[in-house]
């Protein structure tokens, strides 16, 4: 027969008492239709699903299941047209299931071999229904997260033993995972099966997001595995190495090399976060994480009382926690703190006068929040407490109401990243029972009255996921606060009506002793600029999307003019991720140092 488009409606063979047929190609194997870039179809065959047919002379019954399957994929996405032409919504796992069904398969085709399978003229039209976990482009990035290789604890020397909560790391139970990780947590699995190589690790992620139907133009690493910066340099270089190389695709010999390719990559490193502790946040730290292309740390606080600290073996002091954060925020990084409720020598009470002083006292005030209430984890000191008795850990409901009172006191220009562990359930004595706690959370708050007005909660990406609403006026809306011993800005573009954040912006007016040379003298710094909703490559423009469409671009120019006008600054600096370097220099920005810096005189 002449050869048609796929899913074509015409053909010569189709006659009145007979459907549309479906084209599937008799050749390549069936392997070959499923791989991740679009796949190249040969001649095309008209196949008469549960029709017999004088032109197709065969039932069902003499097929393979991979032809079944085959068919089946073809069957859905033929469906899923018909319901895009007509304006109707699909249920996509209902589709599924009704149509294997229809051909007699046992299980019903993979979501990354449906999106494979879809021809090039309809990947527009079909990925944004398809796409698997929208949630993990939500906020305009794809975060890729790595881990690096298994290594002891730094402060096991001077203080003899690890944390008492934290389990892995090479003499733990979880012997080839790493410090503070079970290696059953998604991550580690995938570094273990990468054998902790970061460019195995960044490429595997990146197509398998990929697959899953996601924009990969714009990626954010986070670097997890225990404290980064403990590791000897020359591993660090290695690791940050190759991660841009992953992105870039070129064989870089050193850090500086593998950023400069880095900035001209198509994938575009947008951000980097590392895990540290606050003893491993001084200026050297610092330093080499700007050389990295570093613009975000989480460091490990845990807890903002001297007692809680040196009982959990933490290693460190609540001076070198507020120290830690000053340094931070005067480099212009970004913020996030790990916290953890229900740590023994606590109490409900003890635990929400901690968060209060966590969020009012201008020494702490982070841009950010892990929130990991405490699991009782075997081959940790805390385990043995827990089976002497010696420590309990609040009952399910009690705890659901703490985070949920938790989450009620944090400003609106934090964001809460996580509010447990990903640690299986299976692995936990005791602690949290539930895995979706921070649902469980904003449920009780519903039930209180309260709400939580947290960056996430109000980003626009998961306001369309969640709740399906989009914003109707946007305006520009600010708000000042004094942290760390500087002057912060909060810039966002939102609708206050819906309470829904469209893009934000955090300017700093730093102390006078930033210990970095480029940031002296009358400079302010813009630690963050982000522009929220689902991820839109970046030589595109997307009318139904926020990305791109100038948000971004005003709230640059009201930070220049704060910090001309109110701060007095003879120039502005941007912490910039190595990838959005050249969108910087459209607009009259140039690199100096780490920073991307523009005059003001």
């Amino acid at each position: 027969p002449p050869i048609f488009p796929l899913f074509s409606p015409f053909s010569p063979h189709c006659f009145s008492l007979f459907p549309p047929p479906l084209f599937l190609p008799v050749s390549p194997p069936i392997s070959s239709c499923f791989s991740p870039t679009p796949p190249f179809f040969p001649p095309f065959l008209p196949v008469f699903s549960l029709f017999s047919s004088p032109f197709f002379p065969f039932s069902l019954w003499e097929l393979s299941q991979a032809e079944l399957m085959v068919m089946t994929i073809a069957d859905i996405i033929q469906q899923l047209l018909e319901a895009h032409q007509q304006g109707r919504d699909v249920d996509l796992n209902k589709l599924k299931t009704k149509t294997s069904a229809k051909y007699g398969l046992p299980a019903q085709p993979r979501l990354v071999d449906i999106i494979a399978a879809v021809p090039p003229q309809f990947r527009k039209v079909l990925l944004p229904k398809l796409k698997a976990k929208p949630i993990r482009t939500a906020s305009g990035i794809a975060v890729v997260a790595v881990m690096c290789k298994p290594h002891r604890c730094p402060h096991i020397n001077f203080t003899g033993n690890i944390c008492v909560y934290c389990p892995g790391g090479p003499d733990s139970d979880f012997e080839y995972s790493t410090q503070s990780y079970t290696g059953y947590e998604p991550t580690s699995m995938r570094a273990i099966r990468a054998r902790y190589d970061p460019y195995l690790q960044t490429r595997h992620r990146v197509e398998q997001l990929k697959q899953l139907g996601h924009s990969v133009d714009k990626v954010e690493f986070i670097v997890m595995g225990g404290t980064f910066m403990a590791l000897p340099e020359d591993y660090r270089d290695y690791f940050i190495r190759n991660l841009h190389d992953a992105l870039s695709g070129h064989t870089s010999n050193n850090v500086a090399e593998a950023v400069r390719y880095s900035e001209r990559s198509l994938t575009k490193c947008v951000g980097i976060t590392i895990e540290t502790r606050p003893d491993y946040c001084l200026r050297p730290h610092l330093s080499s994480m700007l050389s990295y292309g570093c613009t975000r740390l989480e460091i490990g606080v845990q807890s903002v009382y001297e007692d809680v600290a040196r009982d959990t073996n933490r290693g460190h002091t609540v001076k070198a926690v507020c120290e830690s954060f000053h340094l931070a925020k005067d480099a212009g990084f970004k913020v996030v703190a790990h916290m953890m409720p229900d740590l023994p020598n606590m109490g409900l009470e003890r635990d929400m006068d901690q968060f209060y002083e966590f969020f009012e006292n201008p020494a702490f005030r982070p841009d950010g929040m892990k929130l990991y209430p405490t699991l009782v984890i075997r081959g940790t000191g805390l385990y043995e407490l827990w089976k002497t008795g010696r420590y309990r850990s609040y009952p399910p409901s009690t705890l659901v109401d703490l985070v949920a009172r938790i989450l009620a006191l944090v400003p609106p220009w934090t964001r809460v990243y996580r509010v447990q562990r990903d640690i299986p359930m299976p692995l936990v004595s005791s602690g949290v029972e539930h895995g979706n706690l921070r649902e469980l959370a904003l449920a009780r708050m519903k039930d209180l009255g309260t709400q939580c007005r947290d960056v996430r909660t109000r980003e626009v990406g998961i306001q369309e996921i969640h709740h399906k609403v989009r914003p109707y006026q946007v305006e520009l809306i600010r708000r000042d606060y004094v942290a760390n011993g500087g002057w912060e800005t909060f810039l966002s573009y939102e609708d206050p009506e819906q309470d829904i954040l469209v893009g934000l912006l955090r300017l700093r007016r730093s102390s006078p002793e930033s210990f970095r040379p480029e940031l002296r003298g009358g400079v302010s710094v813009v630690r963050e600029l982000h522009v929220y909703g689902s991820a839109v490559p970046v030589s595109s423009r997307d009318p139904s999307k926020f990305q791109h469409q100038g948000f971004g671009m005003l709230l640059m120019e009201e930070a220049e003019r704060i910090a001309k006008e109110e701060h007095g600054a003879r120039k502005i600096a941007v912490i910039s991720g190595v990838g959005t370097r050249n969108y910087y220099r459209k607009i009259g920005y140039e690199l100096e140092g780490p920073y991307m810096v523009k005059s003001l005189e």
